[in-house]
């Protein structure tokens, strides 16, 4: 924009003296606080010591010409706005100074009146970049601005499709005493396992999430067959094993869920591949899936169920260990082991008190 706090300054390049005092006095007469200089260098001198809009030079100059001299100027002051002075047989040069940055070209002799409308073209011009320019900057800004709400909506509106989920879960295992807490336990346990195995903090969490909503899909199976105390008939595990897939096609419109997706339709698969639902084997499983799995039957062997005993943690690791290896994988296994045998010395520890006073 054409500056406010004052004059506009102005910049007379010419060689020749008394047509370089001539544009002085007319611009001048004009409102123009103007600034004179009779060669390339000088006019240099002049933009580096001086805030100029707009620059009137001469093209045929000794030393640096008008020609050289635009793209000079415009490196030191990349808003200046440029009028050419050129003869009537210049007009090739005129051109070159046209490509290389400068606005608009006069021939000499020039008329004031059209000097006069030429400058103020020049400067209008110079106005309208410069607010295309603070309105791009602003687009940019608000865009950048506008982007990071959507992205904070959008977390939020992921962190309560996940917490309602979550919440669909715990009315689940509600009903049944022997299943309330077990999804906050296989995702406590499973992220834990996780950072064992050697994930990143994003994986583990993914994996956490995953733990969380594993079950997600026994919404669909019949409280019949859910609150069967008996071993189940073959067509009732048949439909019992329809959970990770119902959980997966639930889950799926989440798109941001990602991964975890597929670590709830897999976390029934085995490593030897006879589990389901896609009878999937060794690290074409999820890794989510793998650690989901095996936490899975840490819970069911070291929980209290209506058809077998508790058992400790160490009698359940035991017990898993002769599934490592063609359900289990043994790398999860290992890590499993090492996070049980950790917790154990926690608790060790914690029950033992601080020690002598």
């Amino acid at each position: 924009m054409v500056e406010s706090s004052g004059p506009v300054s102005v910049l007379v390049v010419d060689d020749e003296e008394p047509i370089r005092n001539a544009l002085k006095k007319f611009l001048a007469q004009q409102q123009f606080e103007v600034y004179a200089a009779a060669s390339g260098e000088e006019a240099l001198q002049q933009l580096n010591r001086h805030k100029v809009a707009l620059m009137l030079c001469d093209i045929r100059m000794p030393g640096t010409s008008g020609v050289d001299l635009v793209p000079l100027a415009l490196e030191i002051e990349p808003d200046l706005a440029i009028l050419m002075l050129t003869a009537i047989n210049d007009a090739t040069s005129a051109a070159l100074c046209m490509q290389r940055g400068a606005m608009d070209y006069l021939t000499k002799p020039i008329e004031l009146a059209d000097l006069g409308r030429a400058v103020q073209r020049a400067l209008k011009r110079r106005e309208m970049l410069l607010e295309n320019r603070q309105l791009n900057q602003w687009l940019k800004e608000e865009v950048t601005t506008r982007t990071a709400e959507l992205q904070r909506e959008r977390n939020k509106l992921e962190r309560i499709s996940v917490a309602t989920l979550e919440a669909l879960i715990n009315a689940l295992e509600a009903k049944d005493p022997y299943l309330r807490g077990h999804s906050a336990r296989v995702a406590d346990l499973s992220a834990t396992v996780a950072g064992q195995f050697g994930l990143s903090d994003e994986e583990v969490e993914q994996v956490r999430v995953a733990g969380r909503l594993h079950d997600i899909g026994k919404i669909g199976t019949r409280e019949a067959v859910m609150e069967k105390q008996g071993p189940l008939t073959p067509e009732e595990y048949e439909h019992v094993k329809q959970h990770v897939i119902i959980g997966s096609q639930i889950l799926s419109p989440l798109g941001h869920l990602g991964p975890i997706i597929g670590a709830v339709r897999h976390h029934h698969e085995r490593w030897d591949g006879s589990g389901y639902p896609d009878g999937l084997r060794g690290e074409e499983i999820p890794v989510g899936a793998r650690i989901i799995g095996a936490a899975e039957v840490y819970d069911a062997l070291s929980s209290s169920r209506p058809y077998q005993e508790k058992l400790t943690p160490e009698q359940a690791v035991q017990r898993m260990s002769q599934l490592s290896g063609n359900v289990l994988d043994p790398k999860v296994f290992d890590a499993l082991s090492s996070v049980v045998a950790r917790r154990g010395t926690l608790v060790y520890l914690d029950e033992g008190g601080s020690g002598p006073e």
